[in-house]
Formats: C-alpha cells, structure tokens, sequence
C-alpha cells in the first residue's frame, strides 16, 4: 500500500511537470505560430489579387468575413473571400478572389490535412482552375474529383456560399447606404 501510493506520488509529480512544461511551451509558441500564419494569410492575398496594394479586413462578429483590396490610388479592385469548411477529414480554409463583378479570379486551399493523394488532389491546378472566371451561378459547372468528391464538394460548396454571403453584405451595405 505504502509503496503503491509512493509510485502514485512520482507519476503525478512527472505529470504535473510534463503538463507545465507543455504550457510554458505553448505560451512561447502560439505568438509565433500565429504571426507566421497571418504572414501566410498576407502572402495569399498578394497572391490572389496582386493588383491591390491594400487590403482591408471586413468583420463579423469578430471573424474576418472578406477583404477589400484596394489600389494605390485607394480604388475598390475586388474582394477576397475567407472560408473554413470541413472537408472529408479535416477543415479546409479557403481564400477566394473575386473582381468587381463578383466574378471569380482564383481560388487557394490555405490549410487542409484531408487523405494524402485523394483529398489532398484539392491542391492540384486542375480542379482549382475550373474556378476561373466563374460568377456564383456557374458554379455547377465546376467538377468533384472522382474517388474525393467530400474534399472537392466541400471546397464547390464553400466557395457558393461565401459568395452569397459577400452580396447579402454588399446588398445590405447599398441598402444602409455605406
């Protein structure tokens, strides 16, 4: 009894150490991990509307919703579009850029961990290309991959309903006047 509650002790001491080690970790970590993630989310959108030279974030309840890219003349030149959506195995985040006319300039996986060489094939040229010049109504004319329709249906169905999204907030902004 005497030895049992002795080993007892030693595992929660190592446990309460490992636990305070991993917070320590995390504290130092997440700032970096963050930073690094946003650079990323800067560099897609460079990528996604290079013909804007800023980029200002529209909020919902404290989510980003869109940006509005704007030139160096401070003229609108189109919108990028955030989206999370969950894939076959994982949550998919999507950027998508749209011109003036809500009409699809291209379209970016950001982060994914669906089934390597299945769902992953999200990434390929391929299938994101099919997005090119699309307005919301003409998406059913883009394609699931065959053997990862979850992956690519997700991705279709995200990227319609972001935009729908984008022009009930636009429709809703004309009506407010903004």
């Amino acid at each position: 009894m005497r030895e049992t509650f002795k080993y007892a002790l030693i595992l929660g001491l190592i446990c309460f150490l490992s636990s305070s080690v991993l917070a320590v970790i995390n504290s130092v970590t997440e700032p970096i991990i963050k930073a690094q993630k946003e650079e990323q989310e800067t560099q897609a959108l460079k990528e996604l509307l290079p013909q804007a030279a800023m980029f200002k974030p529209y909020y919902e309840e404290d989510k980003v919703l869109f940006y509005r890219g704007y030139d160096s003349n401070n003229r609108l030149g189109g919108f990028v579009l955030k989206s999370m959506q969950k894939g076959y195995s994982s949550d998919i985040e999507i950027l998508i850029s749209l011109d003036l006319a809500l009409r699809i300039v291209s379209v970016k996986i950001l982060s994914q961990n669906e089934t390597p060489s299945i769902g992953s094939r999200i990434l390929e040229l391929p299938f994101l290309e099919q997005f090119r010049n699309k307005a919301q109504e003409s998406l059913g004319e883009v394609n699931a991959i065959s053997a990862a329709t979850i992956s690519s249906t997700a991705v279709i169905n995200s990227v319609k309903s972001k935009i729908s999204q984008l022009q009930n907030t636009l429709l809703e902004e004309l009506k407010n006047g903004g």
